[in-house]
């Protein structure tokens, strides 16, 4: 049995081209380090998981991927929402654990630092991501705010509005005045052109993005807006750049945090070529704290999510998530993921043994192992991993010892912090805060010299309508149902990734 296990895995987890090894096998709990257990890096962008119960190794292994993708030239995001993965940034210190460790794996273990930068949407060290309200688009800001169908419909008006009158629409107090315009000095000129708008019905969104501003929003929308192909830079070492997004004040914001995620993933999908079949990712974007990004998502995210990771992988963008139990991530998406790394899960309850039950159906069956019952038993470091091979197909379930991080398993300290992001290349431009001539400053600009009305607005173009115009110029709905219909199909094709902005290009 020994002989067909270590067998199985010289002929499961060697391939041709360049991989990542994680550790060896493990079988009745003796380790035979002459079966490494390798992943190619072609399929890495067939996205991931991550698993296991807290404190049995998951932030490591997750530590451990990222270092050595990018020590293979390919960039990550990591998205640190208990502030334990900057420590990715320095070289790490051996300890008697990681000596023993990587002695009964027959491997060397040199410290190793990564060529890191450090992002914040909040008002934490780091370069700032923003994006602007019109960015964000109607759908997604709607999302974010809880809106039910009357209350977006009035937001596609506001897109509209704006977009009609050349009002940018950058920061949440240019959404606020052009709010506050429509039932009062523009009451007129709105009821004109789109019906009437209930007062009510604004009042509610008014009060809705008051709280979303307190929740910290207010730092994210704005300019600069951060441009996507930062995250893919490579040194001149060859080392793809680690992101750390910085997030460890977003769990107590998790529909903010979904959606977001949701318009970056959206903002890459839209900004990367069709990539086809790639000997190595062009990106890999690690969630922490996955559940986060599932808990407060309604039907409508959840689905929009879902696509998104379909499509993505064909632009060469790998994504894996990291939580405790693989339940914590829909079914849909779930089966989506080719890697999966479980880690131990512990059975205290009734509810936690029928989670493990459920855990264990996820994997492929094993001659091996008993998945229900070693799951249980994993030490600290150890974990169940299949993945795909070069040809796509499923490796088999294997008990691994997995190889310990060279850089830092621990957090990085205020001055490492700070040195890091004024040596960053990109920091001092994306932290500059700009505040062009905007919506707010046009209408209360307006407002100041009594100009309620705008004649020139109400000039019509001589333009050819688009396709999706002249189908709505064809329904006998009343012109505030058809611009609603527009903005909505905007927004949806916003989403996944048609837009109609013009962005600056990247650092690289």
């Amino acid at each position: 049995m020994i002989e067909k296990f270590v067998n199985s895995i010289k002929e499961s987890y060697q391939f041709k081209g360049d991989s990542i090894t994680l550790g060896a096998g493990m079988f009745d709990k003796v380790l035979y380090n002459e079966g490494l257990i390798k992943i190619p890096l072609k399929t890495m962008n067939r996205h991931g998981l991550i698993a296991g119960a807290t404190g049995t190794g998951k932030t490591k292994t997750l530590q451990l991927l990222a270092e050595e993708l990018s020590q293979k030239g390919v960039p990550c995001v990591l998205l640190d929402i208990k502030g334990d993965l900057s420590g990715i940034a320095v070289e790490g210190v051996i300890n008697d654990r990681i000596k023993e460790r990587h002695r009964l794996l027959n491997m060397s273990w040199e410290p190793y630092s990564n060529f890191c930068e450090l992002l914040t949407i909040s008002g934490q060290q780091g370069t700032r991501l923003r994006a602007t309200v019109s960015e964000f688009g109607p759908v997604l800001l709607s999302r974010i705010l809880g809106l039910n169908e009357t209350q977006e419909s009035v937001i596609a008006l506001v897109f509209k509005y704006a977009d009609d009158r050349k009002l940018l629409l950058l920061d949440l107090e240019d959404l606020k005045t052009v709010l506050q315009y429509i039932t009062n000095e523009g009451k007129e000129e709105i009821q004109k052109n789109f019906g009437s708008v209930s007062p009510a019905t604004v009042g509610t969104i008014f009060r809705k993005v008051i709280e979303l501003e307190q929740q910290g929003a207010a730092t994210f929308f704005g300019e600069r807006s951060f441009d996507v192909g930062e995250l893919v830079r490579i040194n001149s070492k060859g080392q793809g750049v680690i992101s750390i997004l910085r997030a460890t004040d977003l769990q107590e914001r998790p529909k903010f945090f979904s959606t977001f995620m949701l318009q970056l993933l959206a903002e890459l999908y839209s900004q990367f070529p069709e990539a086809g079949d790639l000997e190595k990712p062009k990106l890999c974007f690690f969630i922490d704290e996955a559940h986060l990004v599932f808990e407060e998502a309604n039907s409508a995210l959840l689905n929009q999510l879902e696509t998104i990771i379909k499509l993505i992988r064909s632009k060469g963008i790998g994504i894996f998530f990291i939580t405790q139990n693989p339940i914590d991530v829909p079914d849909s998406i779930l089966s989506q993921l080719g890697l999966k790394i479980q880690h131990a899960l512990r059975a205290f309850t009734a509810k936690d043994r029928k989670a493990i039950k459920m855990a264990s159906e996820n994997y492929p069956e094993t001659e091996f192992y008993e998945i229900s019952n070693i799951i249980t038993e994993l030490g600290i470091g150890e974990a169940l991993v299949t993945a795909l091979n070069d040809k796509g197909i499923p490796t088999p379930v294997i008990h691994t010892m997995m190889r310990a991080p060279q850089s830092r398993m621990d957090i990085l300290s205020d001055e490492e912090i700070k040195s890091l992001v004024k040596n960053s290349a990109i920091a001092e431009y994306y932290n500059e805060e700009i505040n062009r001539e905007s919506a707010a400053e046009i209408l209360k600009q307006k407002i100041e010299n009594g100009e309620v009305s705008d004649t020139s607005a109400e000039r019509k173009t001589k333009e050819e309508k688009s396709t999706i115009e002249k189908v709505m110029d064809s329904s006998i709905t009343k012109q505030v149902g058809r611009t609603v219909a527009r903005e909505l199909t905007r927004g949806l094709l916003g989403v996944l990734g048609i837009k109609t902005s013009t962005r600056k290009k990247g650092w690289f």
